[in-house]
């Protein structure tokens, strides 16, 4: 089991370098997009970063299922899933804005075992364990567990793609204008991988969303979770990348109880 969780985590680090150098050449660039809904775009570059992540690792792994965003979901049953986001904040690549990532998570009987975010724009390699611990570049990373009071802490979130339709608009925004009014700060960037990557190196206190997919918080989740966090939804259970519709993922006990308090009022 270590030794090809090893040797995946090894193809892993490469091959997200690899997508993320695919990427930043054609960054700005121009390119055809599509809409997979009103406001959920795609770009060519989606499809051909999975393309080339999926096919290059079933050329090592060829017994493993996959499950990508854009198209690929193969269900044999095996032990072993990768679970991959090609492009994670692809509204910001397509405007030439450089806050995206690569995501991948590897899976072991449904228990994930590996993640991978890389940010092709700074050259940030984030890589996680289970039991391994989580790193940036090579360096171990922690959360922040100073921040215990809502006055301090410093947040982040995104909105789901789902804003149109009847009361999820009014629901986000409810949430967003409580946080905003009680925390010190709040960002919204557009890349949920990116987001629990940077709550995992302590830089966000908090991160909270609803509606996200496995391949946008399976390697984020186990990020922070090795990174001494707290990963849950947004009734306190804990958070599974397959089944729960909210996240909320902190450094400190003491903010966690704070902001699920703050949850608990819609």
């Amino acid at each position: 089991m270590e030794k090809i969780i090893g040797k995946a985590l090894t193809l892993a680090e490469a091959l997200a370098r690899e997508a993320g150098a695919m990427l930043m050449e054609n960054l700005g660039a121009g390119m055809a997009v599509e809409l997979k809904g009103e406001i959920n775009m795609v770009t060519e570059l989606d499809r051909r970063v999975e393309e080339f992540l999926v096919g290059r690792i079933a050329e090592e792994f060829p017994d493993h299922d996959f499950l990508a965003e854009e198209q690929t979901e193969t269900e044999r049953n095996a032990d072993f899933r990768w679970v991959i986001d090609p492009l994670d904040g692809t509204t910001n690549y397509a405007h030439g804005y450089p806050c995206f990532a690569v995501s991948i998570g590897l899976e072991y009987q449904g228990e994930t075992r590996l993640g991978v975010i890389f940010q092709p724009a700074t050259g940030e390699m984030f890589t996680a364990t289970r039991g391994g611990g989580a790193f940036l570049n090579g360096r171990p990373i922690r959360v922040s567990t100073q921040v215990t009071s809502l006055d301090k802490a410093f947040l982040v979130t995104g909105f789901p793609y789902e804003l149109r339709e009847p009361g999820v608009l009014k629901r986000n925004l409810k949430r967003f204008e409580k946080f905003l009014a009680l925390s010190f700060a709040v960002r919204r960037d557009g890349s949920a991988a990116y987001d629990l990557a940077c709550v995992a190196a302590g830089r966000f206190d908090g991160f909270w969303e609803e509606n996200l997919k496995p391949w946008d918080t399976i390697a984020g989740t186990l990020l922070v979770r090795e990174a001494g966090g707290q990963v849950t939804d947004f009734s306190g259970n804990t958070f599974y990348p397959a089944q729960s519709k909210t996240i909320l993922a902190v450094g400190s006990s003491l903010l966690l109880e704070k902001m699920l308090s703050v949850l608990a009022e819609d």
